[in-house]
C-alpha cells in the first residue's frame, strides 16, 4: 500500500473537518440536494464524455493510487545484470527453463523472445508497442479523474445558481431563504472539496505511477536488447544506471540494492 496517498487524504480531510467543527455543528455542512447536484451532475457529465465501461473501471484505476507499488529501478538493475552475466558465460538458452520463474511479466516476455532467437529489431518493436499502449491506458485513467476534477467545481457553480434563483424567488418570505442559501453555498463547497482533495490529486498520483512504470519498462527493454546482443554485463550495468538520477547514485542507494528473486 502507498501510505503517502492515504496519509495525504486523511490529513487534508481531518484538517478540513476540524475547521468545520471549530465553527459549529457538522450538520450545517450536510445538505442532500447539494450532494445530489454535485455528485449526480459530475457522474452524469463524465458518462457523457466517456463510454460507461471506462467510467465503471474507475474504481480499479483508483485502487492503483492506493495499493500499487512500483518496482524499484535500484533492485531491477542487479537482476538484469546477473542475467546478462550468466547469459554471456552460458548462453541465453541457459535461461530457457527458468524464464517462467521470472517475477516480472514484461522482463519474462523479453527474455523469452531473446531465447526464441528473435532479432533485436523485432523484440524492440513488440516491447515498445506494449509500452506505448500501457502508457495510453494509464493516461486514460488519469484523464477520467482530471475530467471529474474539472466537472465537480462547475457543477458546484450550477448548484449555486440554482440556490440563488430559489432564494430570490422567496425574498418575500425570509423564513424560507435558509434552505436555498445552503444549496447555493454548499454545492460550491462540495465541488471544490471533491476536485481538490480527491479527483485531481488521484489524477496526479496516477500520472506519477505511469511515469515510474514507463521508466521501469524502458530499462527492461534496454536490458533485454543488451542481453540479446551479448553485451558484457558491465556494459549492461552502465546502460541501466543511466536511467537513475545521479543524486540517487551518489547516495549509494544502487550499491546497496539486492537483485530481485525469481518467483517460486
Amino acid at each position: 500500500m502507498d501510505i503517502t496517498t492515504l496519509m495525504g487524504i486523511l490529513v487534508a480531510g481531518v484538517l478540513v473537518c476540524s475547521a468545520i467543527l471549530l465553527g459549529g455543528p457538522a450538520m450545517w455542512f450536510l445538505d442532500y440536494p447539494s450532494l445530489m447536484i454535485v455528485v449526480g451532475g459530475t457522474m452524469g457529465a463524465t458518462l457523457i464524455t466517456y463510454p460507461i465501461s471506462e467510467v465503471m473501471s474507475v474504481l480499479g484505476i483508483a485502487r492503483n493510487a492506493f495499493l500499487h507499488r512500483s518496482q524499484s529501478p535500484t533492485t531491477l538493475i542487479p537482476t538484469i545484470v546477473e542475467i546478462a552475466r550468466k547469459a554471456r558465460i552460458e548462453g541465453i538458452l541457459s535461461y530457457e527453463s527458468q524464464v517462467k520463474k521470472v517475477s516480472d511479466p514484461f522482463l519474462a516476455k523479453g527474455l523469452q523472445m531473446a531465447i526464441d532467437g528473435l532479432e533485436s529489431s523485432a523484440i524492440e518493436d513488440v516491447l515498445s508497442t506494449e509500452i506505448a499502449y500501457v502508457g495510453e491506458r494509464h493516461k486514460l485513467g488519469a484523464e477520467i479523474f482530471s475530467t471529474m476534477g474539472a466537472y465537480a467545481p462547475s457543477m458546484g457553480m450550477i448548484g449555486t445558481l440554482i440556490g440563488l434563483v430559489q432564494m430570490l424567488r422567496q425574498m418575500n418570505d425570509p423564513s424560507h431563504i435558509g434552505g436555498p442559501m445552503a444549496v447555493a453555498l454548499l454545492t460550491t463547497f462540495y465541488g471544490s472539496v471533491m476536485a481538490n482533495l480527491f479527483f485531481n490529486p488521484i489524477a496526479g498520483k496516477l500520472k506519477t505511477r505511469s511515469k515510474q512504470e514507463m521508466l521501469i519498462k524502458q530499462m527492461i527493454l534496454e536490458g533485454v536488447l543488451s542481453i540479446q546482443a551479448g553485451d558484457n554485463h558491465r556494459i549492461v550495468e552502465q546502460k541501466l544506471k543511466a536511467f537513475i538520477s545521479p543524486k540517487i547514485l551518489k547516495k549509494g542507494v544502487y550499491g546497496n540494492a539486492r537483485p530481485l528473486r525469481l518467483a517460486k
